[in-house]
């Protein structure tokens, strides 16, 4: 399969080193991060920085957005700050596992593998992952892509997604983000994206009425991250989660970005554990 640049094997290289990350940290296992938080009252948030309606950056520099809502919060909730730091893609976890921010609110989707390299708190968010192309593009199947150069971020949940229904052989360019991905759509550099629920209408800004979702892959659960063994910024996030959920805060930035209602989240996820053993 073709990369921009990368190989298969630079990809897998890269996914083990993100997720031996925590090993090379020894110290993370007893961080206290909820301490450093209070300590210098305010909480560092990784978050997308140009990726609406998850998170962006607004035209007066603000960080805005679904997850940028969540994350402020999360903040208030707290009673502390909050900066946010965008991240691209592939630069969440090392950025979390480094110390850099101190919880990711960063469209995380709830991976077994990713699992391994932070600590998932409980879902707060869902996401529909699919192939969009131009209405004129002949996409039915998966074997159809083979026929098209399809474009996705690169070592994002699309990646993944793309990656295993594709047949050998397609053509598949990674690209930094969401933003680039769907531009490089619009500009016709591919003629598919693996797709979040919100690039339609992304594109559709763009060029209206042009494009659709061709092939529904997955739907993916989001959950805020932190570092491996930090159990207590693990536990007040899954209470503020709970909390949220029930005050219809959560509903409100539902309705407010995604003119969705929130789904009923599960009580659990297979090889994905919400809290800290």
């Amino acid at each position: 399969m073709a990369t921009t640049g990368i190989t298969r094997r630079h990809l897998f290289a890269a996914s083990a080193a993100a997720f031996a990350a925590p090993l090379l940290l020894p110290s993370a296992a007893h961080a206290d991060t909820l301490g450093d938080i209070k300590a210098r009252k305010k909480i560092i948030i990784g978050i997308q920085g140009d990726n609406p309606p998850w998170g962006f950056v607004d035209t007066s520099g603000k960080q805005d957005g679904f997850d940028g809502d969540i994350g402020r919060a999360f903040a208030a909730y707290l009673g502390v700050e909050v900066e946010f730091s965008p991240l691209a893609v592939a630069n969440r976890i090392p950025a979390l596992v480094s110390g850099r921010v101190d919880v990711l609110f960063a469209t995380m989707a709830m991976l077994p593998d990713r699992a391994k390299a932070v600590q998932f708190s409980k879902p707060y968010v869902a996401n529909q992952i699919s192939v969009v192309a131009a209405k004129t593009t002949a996409i039915k199947a998966p074997a159809d892509l083979a026929k098209v150069k399809i474009g996705v971020p690169r070592s994002s949940v699309q990646d993944n997604d793309v990656t295993k229904i594709a047949p050998a052989g397609t053509d598949i360019l990674r690209f930094n983000d969401d933003a680039a991905t769907i531009q490089a759509l619009i500009s016709g550099q591919v003629e598919a994206v693996g797709a979040n629920q919100f690039y339609i209408e992304r594109l559709n800004a763009a060029k209206p009425g042009v494009f659709e979702n061709k092939l529904y892959m997955s739907a993916l659960y989001n959950g805020a991250c932190t570092r491996l063994g930090d159990k207590a910024i693990n536990e007040t996030l899954n209470a503020f989660i709970d909390k949220i959920r029930a005050d219809g805060t959560l509903t409100k930035a539902y309705d407010k970005w995604m003119h969705l209602t929130p789904p009923n989240f599960p009580a659990s996820l297979e090889g994905i554990p919400f809290t800290v053993g």
